[in-house]
């Protein structure tokens, strides 16, 4: 993969991730509506139900933060490896006798 299609990949992951997020806070603000549209605002259900649409909404964010760092953390370590295996040294040279002279490059 070249580092295109890396960030391509990473907006990919991390695009999915907060539109679950986004899909997650909506669900939870309409419900929350709902349920407080047929109980009342101020009443024991009505702040119940904010209280655990919190809850929700911050495991969710809390979700969606910890995707994010894996993402950049493996982004970053494929990044690493891949420029170590790959990286083309090459400090000998061969003269035409086949014998291995070092470079002085």
């Amino acid at each position: 993969m070249t580092n295109n299609n890396n960030e391509r990949n990473d907006g990919l992951i991390k695009g999915i991730s907060k539109e679950a997020n986004e899909f997650v806070h909506h669900t939870v603000d309409t419900s929350g509506k709902i349920v407080k549209s047929i109980s009342g605002e101020g009443g024991l259900v009505g702040k119940t139900v904010d209280s655990s649409g919190k809850i929700v909404k911050k495991i969710s964010d809390t979700g969606n933060n910890v995707i994010g760092n894996t993402v950049d953390t493996s982004s970053k370590v494929f990044k690493n490896v891949s420029e170590k295996a790959f990286k083309k040294k090459s400090n000998i040279i061969l003269n035409p006798q086949s014998t291995i002279i070092p470079s002085l490059f």
